[in-house]
């Protein structure tokens, strides 16, 4: 069954973590980079087929419950949590929402996954940690666009 919301989905999704995240408003971990990981994910999906609704609600659960911006190896979890907790609100089926909760749980020590829909959420993360002055890494990502675009540095083609 499909749900309806006011408006755009993400945007309410937004509202509904912006009062609850401590870091809502930080530009390492917050909500514009929730919307970069949201747009690399979009665009590795392209190439994964990886399901766009789990990547979307990924980009705001994975970090939306950090307490600092340095180590916080909970964060994850909690994130995921929180989305359980506010299900309802989750146009996710309840295998898709396993994915999420998977994706958010394991996004920061993940070494590997099976499923193409939780990699893509990871790549789409680690493909932004440039923000914090780190250039991401082939051995680190899991598609082959992904490690393409770190290989040859190929940024761009993510902001287009």
């Amino acid at each position: 069954m499909t749900k309806h919301f006011p408006g755009n989905y993400y945007e309410f999704l937004l509202d509904l973590v912006k009062n609850k995240s401590v870091l809502f408003d930080s530009p390492m971990h917050g909500w514009r980079h929730w919307r970069t990981v949201e747009r690399n994910g979009l665009y590795l999906a392209r190439f994964t087929g990886a399901n766009p609704k789990v990547i979307s609600c990924f980009s705001i659960f994975h970090d939306c419950m950090r307490v600092n911006e340095k180590i916080d190896p909970k964060h994850g979890p909690r994130g995921a949590r929180f989305a359980l907790e506010n299900r309802r609100y989750l146009d996710l089926s309840d295998e898709l929402l396993k994915k999420l909760v998977i994706a958010c749980k394991g996004h920061t020590y993940g070494r590997k996954s099976a499923c193409t829909t939780v990699a893509t959420c990871w790549d789409a993360d680690r493909l932004d940690i440039v923000r914090v002055g780190i250039t991401p890494k082939a051995k680190y990502l899991f598609s082959d666009e992904a490690k393409r675009i770190a290989d040859d540095g190929d940024f761009d083609v993510l902001r287009q």
